[in-house]
């Protein structure tokens, strides 16, 4: 099939993965109300279109979390991309230092962040489920502190896991190990399987040592699940902050005054989340919570936007309405897992396209342009009558 768009590696991932694995990165919770709404909510802005301009070549490169990066968006943490293309997050990680652009890498992921370093030299950040085995979660702080992590993302909206229910459907939630029903389905997509097959029995690296939390990325994760801390509060996150001498972000805010109380504990940004519709169903989109919270905390805290993009021109209406940068989710996973690290090439190259033709068609020059002026450029639609 000839890909033009992210929507089309999406197509391509389904083609080439299992319906439990592709389901697992596609689906959303309960109704999918959340998940919906992240994308039809970017349709109530519109860009201002300006004519003789006499732009050149935008320049897309950006500010935040006090680097500048090429691009205004980065691969934010996704969970097992090793079940998706062997070595996966490494391919990401790869991918992103080639764009000259942040990975971050999940908890639960395939590969360990010694891993992904030896890999890579680009800029690595981490994603972070606070355990309440602390001892492991602090193995963990002092994994990412040798891997040169410049930043630290604390998970804060899954105190309890909502019920996803493709993955009850296909039974990804219950499985612990493969079942002969499994290895069957399985066997379906052959392409995905040889390359796994390669790489041997996949686990998640972060645990491979404590032989508590079974043998397979499977029973691994199940087990890794269940030690979240649903206790988790604020007091936690400022305990973090004198552990954690780096950037420190808390992911999964959606309130102003989740906002504020995360400014004033000290943490260095928030990323404006709903973990892409997974949790609370029903929940507001990102993009319609971003005005609100960028109005409480005010024009220098770091807002990161996750949640619903697909498209070049959303990260534009994004960066339009407060955001810093963009953390990509689904829409680089769809490339890896259908083509590897090439697909993640193919996905962060499709959306600096999208996103250097939108802006030359506004009339508008770069990005730090587009932030400063973003009422100018990104409006909000009116309701039809």
């Amino acid at each position: 099939m000839t890909v033009v768009n992210i929507d089309d590696l999406r197509e391509a991932a389904s083609r080439r993965l299992p319906k439990l694995f592709f389901d697992y990165i596609d689906g959303g919770s309960f109704a999918e109300e959340t998940y919906r709404r992240n994308r039809e909510d970017f349709s109530q802005l519109s860009l201002r279109q300006t004519v003789l301009a006499d732009s050149a070549e935008p320049d897309l490169s950006t500010d935040y979390l006090g680097h500048r990066h090429a691009l205004p968006f980065m691969l934010g943490p996704v969970g097992f991309l090793g079940l998706y293309s062997r070595n996966g997050e490494q391919k990401a990680a790869r991918a992103a230092d080639a764009a000259r652009i942040p990975f971050a890498l999940s908890t639960f992921s395939i590969a360990s962040l010694a891993e992904v370093r030896r890999a890579s030299s680009g800029i690595l950040h981490f994603q972070l489920y606070v355990l309440d085995d602390h001892e492991l979660g602090e193995q963990f702080l002092r994994a990412a502190e040798d891997a040169g992590a410049e930043a630290l993302y604390v998970t804060v909206d899954t105190a309890i896991t909502a019920i996803r229910e493709r993955d009850v459907r296909n039974g990804f939630r219950s499985l612990t190990r493969v079942s002969p029903r499994l290895f069957a389905s399985l066997c379906g997509k052959p392409a995905w399987l040889f390359d796994i097959a390669q790489g041997g029995m996949p686990s998640v690296k972060a645990v491979e040592h404590r032989p508590d939390f079974g043998s397979g990325a499977l029973e691994q994760a199940a087990n890794l699940s269940r030690r979240i801390d649903k206790r988790l509060a604020w007091h936690d996150i400022a305990r973090l902050r004198d552990r954690w001498k780096r950037k420190l972000v808390i992911k999964g805010i959606l309130s102003p005054d989740d906002a504020e109380k995360a400014k004033a504990i000290g943490v260095d940004g928030a990323v404006i989340s709903n973990h892409g519709g997974r949790q609370l169903d029903g929940a507001t989109s990102t993009i319609s919570a971003l005005p609100g919270i960028r109005a409480a905390v005010g024009p220098d805290f770091t807002l990161m936007l996750d949640g619903g993009i697909r498209r070049g021109s959303d990260i534009i209406k994004a960066l339009g309405s407060g955001a810093d940068g963009v953390m990509l989710g689904r829409a680089y996973t769809y490339g890896l897992a259908a083509a590897g690290q090439s697909g993640v090439a193919q996905a962060i190259e499709i959306l600096r396209q999208e996103i250097s033709i939108t802006l030359t068609l506004m009339g508008c020059g770069s990005i730090g342009e587009l932030k400063s002026k973003g009422p100018h450029f990104v409006l909000k639609t009116k309701p039809s009558a």
